[in-house]
């Protein structure tokens, strides 16, 4: 693993996304297009965090989150980077706050970054 992902506990593959979506792979590459769920590529494998799947499903509020901080200037490491890093202005990790279904507050920090 490479260090500079080291804040993001569990990391999958696309296929065991599939896997675990019961989707095919073709759509879970769509899923990354479309920004339903993201990925970074590192000792070169394209890879998701894992808990992005947990539920089932991709996690809900993640796309619109994902849209905020592309046009507030973040790449797609800087963007997960964010989301699995304590934001001083919440105290907490982003993505923790999504999981709990608080994607408002989430937002909200996140437009502010673009300012």
């Amino acid at each position: 693993m490479s260090k500079e992902f080291d804040f993001v506990d569990e990391w999958l593959t696309v296929p065991e996304v599939a896997e675990r979506l019961n989707i095919p792979l073709g759509k879970v590459r769509r899923y990354i297009e479309e920004h339903v769920l993201f990925s970074v590529r590192f000792d070169g494998v394209q890879k998701i965090p894992a808990q992005l799947v947990a539920s089932g499903e991709p996690l809900p509020s993640l796309r619109g989150t994902i849209l905020v901080l592309i046009d507030a200037g973040f790449t797609a490491d800087s963007a997960v980077e964010w989301l699995y890093r304590v934001e001083d202005s919440i105290g907490r990790r982003p993505i923790e706050l999504l999981l709990e279904g608080r994607k408002s507050e989430v937002r909200r920090v996140a437009q502010s970054l673009a300012f």
